[in-house]
């Protein structure tokens, strides 16, 4: 593609950078109407049921959903960077659709956009960084693309103070303006990336098959709900999931409710969040200096329990909330590690030809769930209030700390054909293929 050369060379940090620049314009996309939510709502005219909506189809929920779905099945049969390159490319038209956007289908639209090809590149990339990453070093490279995660909310929220401030929705507009250079740029360096080692040998084998005649197996969603693949299954979604769905809430609603029910202005509800992915940088750099040497397990427990901890501050009525109180949730919400891991697992704890397939259909089962409890958020707070939510959060955050907790991988140092050979033993063929017994 554009007579750009392939580098053989490049050193896994480099491309385990260019490819987690994803999670820097996967975040960019989720905060940067956040940030502005409360400006587009007035300017739109929208209800809280096409808040809702919105909510529901972007990147940070439905959207991503159905684009991971589709993408990971692509990426397993075509290649990552098949799909990271075209996904990034249309990305940018989704954006300058919002950017332009005049009235609510418009923006609706961009955002759906924005949302299919964020899902599918989210799953292109953290396979590839998880299969040129070296085994001892596995976490750190993972981590690295949670820290372009944090950091895109805390850049969009960064510069939305001022911005807001003295352009008002415009300056919404140029954040959002903002992501189309950077993933321009993300999309030229990825040119340059040769395919991943692991999916490149697997082809291979394929190839060597056909060649006897023996005809190639296609992947199946139903080859991963059979014995160890269903158990890993289950558990990613566990962890994932359940703690997506406050995770959600927080990087989409959480502006508006530092407004709506913290009492906060503008300006502080912005700072408050982008202190909370801050904390979140820094969690990431524990992450990745303890995962690859100590039990991630117990490190996954310690950290994710304080994220149950942090949402009580909400059940509390709202006359009752101090600011001291919403900078504790702040700092202490940002200690949760649960997207760290579940990258990491969801990357690892599967054989090579289901690797992007099986993180696609979590990824979905996440982003869709959240998707249902964004449209609904918006219409509890209206109604019974959000410390009803909250309550309903906390379960969530709960149930994500168990099944990591009890039922997450502790793999350190191991390569994945090793980590495939140990969890999976009799279950898959010399080829790769799982064998449903």
């Amino acid at each position: 593609m554009l007579g750009v050369k392939l580098d053989y060379n490049m050193s896994p940090w480099k491309k385990t950078l260019i490819a987690g620049l994803i999670s820097y314009i996967d975040a960019g996309s989720i905060v940067a109407g956040a940030s502005g939510l409360s400006m587009w709502q007035d300017y739109l005219g929208m209800s809280s049921v096409q808040m809702g909506l919105l909510a529901a189809l972007s990147s940070n929920t439905g959207g991503a959903a159905i684009g991971a779905l589709i993408g990971g099945r692509i990426c397993d049969k075509y290649g990552r960077k098949f799909v990271y390159n075209w996904a990034l490319l249309i990305y940018m038209l989704g954006v300058l659709m919002i950017c332009l956007a005049t009235n609510y289908p418009m923006f609706l639209l961009g955002y759906v956009v924005v949302g299919l090809m964020v899902g599918a590149d989210v799953v292109a990339s953290w396979t590839f960084i998880a299969e040129e990453a070296p085994a001892r070093n596995r976490a750190k490279h993972c981590g690295s693309a949670q820290i372009a995660w944090m950091l895109g909310p805390v850049v969009v929220f960064a510069a939305a103070i001022p911005l807001n401030s003295m352009f008002g929705l415009l300056g919404n507009r140029i954040i959002f303006a903002h992501l189309i250079v950077v993933a321009a740029w993300i999309w030229y360096q990825r040119l340059k990336m040769p395919e991943s080692t692991e999916w490149v040998a697997a082809k291979k084998r394929e190839k060597e098959l056909e060649a006897k005649g023996i005809k190639e197996r296609r992947v199946k969603y139903s080859d991963l709900l059979h014995g160890t693949a269903l158990k890993t299954v289950l558990m990613c979604c566990g962890v994932y999931t359940f703690w997506n769905l406050a995770a959600s809430t927080n990087g989409f609603f959480m502006p508006y409710i530092y407004e709506h029910v913290g009492n906060l202005s503008n300006a502080m509800s912005l700072f408050m969040t982008c202190l909370n992915f801050a904390v979140c940088i820094l969690t990431t750099f524990i992450f990745m200096y303890t995962a690859d040497r100590f039990n991630r397990r117990k490190i996954f427990a310690l950290f994710s329990g304080l994220g149950v901890i942090s949402w009580v501050v909400w059940t509390l009525p709202g006359d009752m909330l101090q600011t001291w109180m919403l900078f504790f949730f702040t700092i202490v919400w940002g200690f949760s590690m649960q997207q760290q891991f579940y990258q990491l697992w969801s990357s690892e704890l599967f054989p090579v030809r289901y690797r992007a397939t099986a993180q696609g259909f979590t990824f979905f089962v996440t982003r869709f769930s959240a998707a249902a409890w964004g449209f609904l958020v918006p219409i509890l707070m209206a109604t019974v209030g959000f410390q009803v939510a909250a309550f309903i959060m906390i379960g969530f955050c709960v149930i994500s700390w168990i099944a990591g907790t009890f039922f997450g991988g502790d793999d350190r140092g191991k390569t994945l054909d090793e980590i495939t050979a140990d969890r999976y033993g009799d279950e898959i063929d010399e080829n790769g293929w799982l064998v449903n017994k």
